[in-house]
């Protein structure tokens, strides 16, 4: 008796990016059915958490493998399907959104569904580190407090859609001279701070906003954050830091930065201010206080191995 064929799911977005999966499917398909997949899609709807509830459904009836095809949000909507699970099925994620930080870690070939599903095909495998956040909430690239981490869900999808990444830029321009330090208490594996600041980032990547050098030694499956805390407020010093950071990662050493390694943290604002939003993965998740604790090596991704640094990685490969 022939051993039953292994099944994929395909959970892809039709709006993201330029709405170019639309006219790719069938081939990202027959991609998948090459690699002896036998393979279905679901197409999210408007309906609140439309890849959410489809990733958990299919990772509870035995898929072997779900792709995600969209944008951050998706993938993360994706993943929230499947982390709180005991059996999880392998993952795979075909870029078409608008920064993709989460494919420029794994070197997945952006723009370009065809050649992302082909990933598979190497079956190259990471055990990727994922974040919780309020105990039952994960992320799989950043987690971020602040005036500047709001931008993300304060541009209007159909202009997303439109400008892709220049709106983001356009709208971190437009905010950069309302950014507004509050004082708060982080708590991390080296101890305690408080103080003043403008803006957190909890990495699981070294990709954040289109910035590949802002976490540049962020590995993809130690069991570590990496945790950068911007003490300034003042425009000026914002501006400098951010041409830091495109220039290799140096403002990692600025005294206006606080870089260091964690696996866990809890953030509250002090002094009845105003909390903080926190941003996970590029959508609002919740007001501060949180909690935020790393989950080691918790999902299997393709990636695309060859092309990651050895840096980025400790070594944990499927």
């Amino acid at each position: 008796m022939a051993e039953p064929r292994k099944r994929a799911r395909l959970i892809y977005n039709p709006t993201s990016g330029q709405e170019i999966m639309k006219r790719y499917i069938a081939d990202v398909l027959d991609v998948l059915e090459d690699l002896g997949y036998e393979t279905s899609a679901y197409q999210t709807t408007p309906l609140p958490f439309s890849a959410k509830i489809e990733a958990e459904r299919a990772a509870r009836s035995g898929f072997d493998l779900v792709i995600a095809a969209g944008g951050d949000g998706t993938i993360n909507e994706v993943v929230n399907g499947i982390a709180h699970l005991e059996s999880r099925p392998r993952m795979a994620f075909i870029p078409v959104g608008t920064t993709n930080d989460y494919a420029r870690a794994l070197k997945i070939p952006m723009g370009d569904p065809v050649a992302a599903a082909k990933v598979i095909a190497q079956n190259q495998l990471v055990k990727m580190d994922i974040g919780r956040a309020y105990g039952s909430k994960h992320f799989i690239n950043i987690a971020a407090a602040g005036t500047l981490s709001e931008l993300t869900y304060s541009v209007p999808s159909n202009i997303k859609t439109r400008l892709g990444y220049l709106a983001y830029v356009a709208k971190g321009a437009e905010m950069l001279p309302r950014t507004k330090s509050r004082k708060i208490r982080l708590e991390h594996d080296g101890g305690v701070f408080e103080g003043k600041v403008s803006l957190i980032f909890v990495a699981l990547t070294n990709s954040i906003a289109g910035f590949e050098k802002l976490a540049p030694d962020a590995k993809l499956d130690d069991g570590n954050f990496t945790l950068i805390i911007v003490k300034t407020d003042r425009i000026f010093d914002m501006m400098s830091l951010i041409i830091q950071a495109i220039n290799g990662g140096q403002h990692v050493t600025d005294p206006n930065v606080i870089y260091i390694k964690t696996k866990e943290l809890n953030l509250e604002v002090l002094e009845g201010a105003q909390q903080f939003m926190l941003n996970l993965d590029g959508e609002y998740g919740g007001d501060t206080p949180v909690h935020l604790e790393v989950l080691p090596n918790h999902l299997e991704f393709y990636a695309n191995v060859d092309e990651i640094s050895d840096d980025a990685l400790t070594g944990n490969r499927g």
